[in-house]
C-alpha cells in the first residue's frame, strides 16, 4: 500500500510544507540519524531532548526486548510489578533525601497535569482547601494538556484554546538580552525578577496560592537560563508563605547540565519534581512526578482499604517503560554521562560562543550540554530566518531544533569532541549563507 502523508496529522509541525518536501528517518544509532535515501544526519537535539545516552543502545534495546517476553503489560491499579518499585527506587537515590516517592505516567505533559493535582489535593489534605492558586511563568512550556498551557506562558501554545485553568497567575520571564547578552553560563543580572513573586503574592494573598512551578531553565522557550541566585530567592519565598514549589525537569533531568537533575546542580530542592523524556532514553514513552515525603504522608490516612488519591494511568509504570528507564540508569551510570571529566562542558561552551559574530546573531547561551543561538527577526516574518536555517542544516547532515527566531541545541551526552567541531562547522557555513 502507498504509503499516503496526508493520513498522519503532526504536532508542532508545518503539515503543507513537509509533505511537500518530506524528512524522513528509518534507522539511528549513536550520534546519528539515516534518511530514507540513506544521508547520515547528526543529532543535535538527542531526538527532542530525550534521547540522552544515544541512539538504539543496545542494553536498552535488549532489556526491552525480554520484557516484553515476559510480561507484556500489568495492570496499574491495585496491582504491581517488581521493576516499578525498583525503577522508582533508583530515582529517589539520584535526588535529594526528602523526594521520596514517584508517581508514574507517560509524558511530560501528563507528570505536569498530576504535579498541579497533587499540589492542590495536597492543601486540601491539610485543611487549606483556599490554596488554590496556581503561579507558572511567562516563556513556560509545562506541556500540552490543559493545567501545562494554564500555567504555561507560550503565546501560541494558549492563544487557540479559550478554556484554560481560571485559577493562574505568571511571573515574569527571565530573559534579558539588553543586559545578558552571550553570557557563559548563568547570567548575573535579573535576580530581583525573583521579586515579582511576592509582587503576585501581596495581590493575591499568599494563603491562597498552592504551588509555583518553574523550568530551571526554559527549553523550549529558547534556552532561557535563571539568573545567579534566582531559584534561591523562589525557594526562600516559597517557604516563607508554605508554598510549594515544583520543577519541571522533563528537560533538565537525566544529565543534561552535567548532574543527575537541576535540583542537583542548583542546590535547591524543589518539593515536587516533573520528569520524562531522558528517564527511557526515549526508547518507550515514560514520565514520573517525583514528590517529598511530607506530601505523600499528607495522603496517608483514613482507611487503609481506601484509594489515597484518585488519579492515576492505564500505562502508569508501564513494565516496558521500567525495564528501558532501569537498562538506560545503567548507561547512564556505567559510562558516567551525568558529570563526564573530560572537559567536555568547556569545549561546549567555547564552541557555542565561536559562532558570536556570524551573522544575524544576536545572542548566544549556554548551560551544561544546552546551547541556543538567538537571530535577529526578519520585520513581520517572525520564526522566519530560523526554519530556513533548520531546513539548510537538515540539508548539510545536522538535525537542529528552532522555536521562533533561536536554534536551541541538546546533543546526546555521548557527544565527542569532533562531533561538537562537525556541528559548528555546519551551523557556521549555514548561518553565513542566511538572508
Amino acid at each position: 500500500m502507498e504509503n499516503n502523508l496526508n493520513a498522519y496529522w503532526m504536532g508542532f509541525t508545518a503539515n503543507r510544507q513537509f509533505k511537500q518536501s518530506p524528512r524522513l528517518f528509518t534507522k539511528a544509532k549513536g550520534m546519528f540519524y539515516y534518511t530514507s535515501e540513506g544521508r547520515e544526519v547528526m543529532d543535535s537535539i538527542a531526538g527532542l531532548w530525550c534521547v540522552n545516552a544515544g541512539h538504539c543502545r543496545s542494553k536498552i534495546v535488549n532489556a526491552v526486548q525480554q520484557q516484553v517476553k515476559e510480561l507484556d503489560y500489568s495492570p496499574a491499579f491495585q496491582m504491581g510489578h517488581p521493576k516499578a518499585f525498583e525503577l522508582a527506587s533508583r530515582l529517589t537515590d539520584l535526588l535529594p533525601t526528602n523526594l521520596q516517592h514517584v508517581f508514574y505516567t507517560s509524558s511530560g505533559s501528563e507528570s505536569v497535569e498530576t504535579a498541579l493535582k497533587i499540589a492542590l489535593a495536597y492543601h486540601r489534605a491539610k485543611g487549606q482547601g483556599q490554596k488554590t492558586l496556581l503561579i507558572g511563568r511567562e516563556r513556560a512550556y509545562h506541556g500540552v494538556n490543559f493545567g501545562g498551557m494554564s500555567v504555561g506562558g507560550m503565546v501560541a501554545n494558549r492563544k487557540m484554546f479559550a478554556n484554560l485553568l481560571g485559577s493562574v497567575d505568571h511571573l515574569p520571564h527571565t530573559h534579558d538580552i539588553s543586559r545578558n547578552a552571550f553570557s557563559r553560563g548563568l547570567p548575573s543580572h535579573g535576580i530581583e525578577k525573583a521579586d515579582a513573586l511576592n509582587n503576585l503574592l501581596n495581590l493575591h494573598d499568599p494563603s491562597t496560592v498552592a504551588a509555583v512551578i518553574v523550568e530551571p531553565i526554559s527549553g523550549s522557550a529558547g534556552v532561557l537560563l535563571p539568573p545567579k541566585g534566582y531559584l534561591q530567592k523562589l525557594r526562600a519565598i516559597c517557604d516563607q508563605h508554605d508554598i510549594l514549589l515544583i520543577f519541571d525537569e522533563v528537560i533538565t533531568g537525566f544529565g543534561r547540565l552535567g548532574d543527575s537533575f537541576a535540583t542537583n546542580y542548583f542546590g535547591v530542592t524543589p518539593d515536587i519534581i516533573t520528569t520524562a523524556k531522558g528517564l527511557t532514553n526515549g526508547t518507550v514513552p515514560m514520565g514520573a512526578v517525583m514528590v517529598s515525603d511530607a506530601i505523600y504522608r499528607a495522603f496517608m490516612h483514613g482507611p487503609e482499604h481506601m484509594v489515597e488519591l484518585f488519579h492515576g494511568y492505564t500505562f502508569s509504570g508501564h513494565p516496558l517503560a521500567c525495564a528501558a528507564a532501569l537498562a538506560a540508569l545503567d548507561v547512564y551510570e556505567e559510562e558516567s554521562l551525568f558529570q563526564r571529566q573530560d572537559g567536555i562542558y568547556q569545549y561546549w561552551e567555547d564552541a557555542m560562543h565561536s559562532m558570536m559574530n556570524l551573522p544575524y546573531v544576536i545572542d548566544i547561551r549556554n548551560l551544561g550540554l544546552i546551547g541556543a543561538i538567538e537571530l535577529e527577526t526578519i520585520p513581520g516574518s517572525p520564526g522566519q530566518r530560523a526554519f530556513t536555517a533548520f531546513l539548510n542544516a537538515y540539508e548539510a547532515g545536522l538535525l537542529i531544533r528552532t522555536t521562533g527566531d533561536t536554534v536551541a541545541f541538546s546533543p546526546p551526552l555521548i557527544i565527542e569532541k569532533q562531533h561538537i567541531d562537525r556541528l559548528v562547522e555546519t551551523m557556521t557555513k549555514v548561518l553565513q549563507h542566511l538572508a
